[in-house]
């Protein structure tokens, strides 16, 4: 079975290339501490400027595998614009895809226990294929799609979205954002030749609230995520997270409706006595997950591995709008 691993993934992301389009948008796991990863409202939410490397292994026993490796910066501009930029890398077999974000949001208060954030992110894609492809036995001399993207197919894409925090710890939170505005817009025209509703048929929403006790001792935060991208099947996920010690250590649990159940592992070493969300904090976060099949694939796998290092610094003005 291995053996024909590779031409699998040769196969399934050439005919990608054939239809010009990702198929799927890469979404790191640990979302759920740090919204920014889904929803570009959530882009300098806080009072934190946050430097975050990411890194996942998908599938790992397979022979070229999916890997992917981002980095990305987001901090506020005052007390109500938030900036964020990041860089992206993804390969599989001999596919590689290239992206840059750039985001922006304005954020506001609603009365003084809900504070919202409207965001929109600028993205551009860049798929290509390596010189190697022309020495797979599936390559055929002449084939037009496959020596195009030997040089790179690039385009643009974009996405807005709506984050807030509410209660007056801001304990409870929620976001919606609408991902491949562009493309999924695109796509319509050009496939179906009419213009629907496709602006706004590819989202995600996420929510959760953080339970804390015996003065922040003790945490537990479930959360839920709907994910509907282009290309790919809907998803949810179910997530547990809980803290201990004011969050400097963190475990949790998570299962995907396609099958998939994830452990998290992090702790935080922190600057000075500060307490609040994640983007409050001058503090080093670093968070392990681990994620493995229910379905007979896994017996193919040794699971998912995924890794997020984070800087957070906060700004020397507390004010707070």
């Amino acid at each position: 079975m291995k053996k024909f691993i590779p031409h699998i993934l040769f196969l399934f992301f050439s005919l990608t290339c054939f239809n010009l389009k990702a198929q799927d948008e890469a979404v790191f796991a640990h979302y759920n501490i740090y919204p920014v990863l889904i929803n570009p409202a959530a882009t300098g939410f806080g009072n934190t400027h946050q430097i975050m490397f990411n890194a996942r292994a998908q599938w790992t026993s397979f022979p070229d595998a999916p890997k992917t490796v981002g980095v990305q910066y987001n901090g506020p501009i005052g007390n109500v614009f938030g900036f964020g930029l990041g860089l992206t890398t993804e390969s599989a077999a001999s596919l590689t895809r290239f992206k840059a974000n750039l985001n922006s949001a304005f954020r506001f208060g609603i009365g003084d226990n809900a504070k919202l954030s409207a965001g929109f992110s600028f993205q551009y894609h860049q798929m290509s294929i390596g010189n190697n492809i022309f020495g797979e036995n599936l390559y055929e001399i002449g084939d037009d799609i496959i020596e195009a993207f030997v040089n790179g197919q690039g385009e643009f894409d974009a996405s807005l979205g709506v984050f807030g925090r509410f209660g007056q710890d801001g304990n409870t939170f929620a976001g919606v954002s609408f991902i491949n505005m562009v493309r999924s817009r695109l796509d319509d025209i050009v496939v179906s030749g009419q213009n629907d509703n496709a602006l706004l048929s590819h989202y995600v929403v996420i929510a959760g609230h953080n339970l804390v006790f015996a003065d922040g001792a003790f945490s537990l935060e479930p959360s839920i995520m709907f994910r509907q991208v282009l290309d790919a099947p809907f998803q949810t996920d179910f997530n547990v997270k809980a803290g201990f010690l004011e969050d400097r250590v963190v475990a949790g649990l998570s299962y995907r409706t396609l099958g998939i159940v994830g452990v998290l592992l992090g702790g935080e070493l922190r600057f000075g006595n500060q307490s609040g969300p994640v983007d409050d904090r001058s503090a080093v976060n670093l968070f392990y997950t681990f994620d493995l099949s229910t379905q007979e694939f896994q017996q193919f796998t040794s699971g998912s591995h995924e890794i997020t290092l984070a800087f957070g610094f906060n700004r020397k003005d507390q004010r707070r709008r």
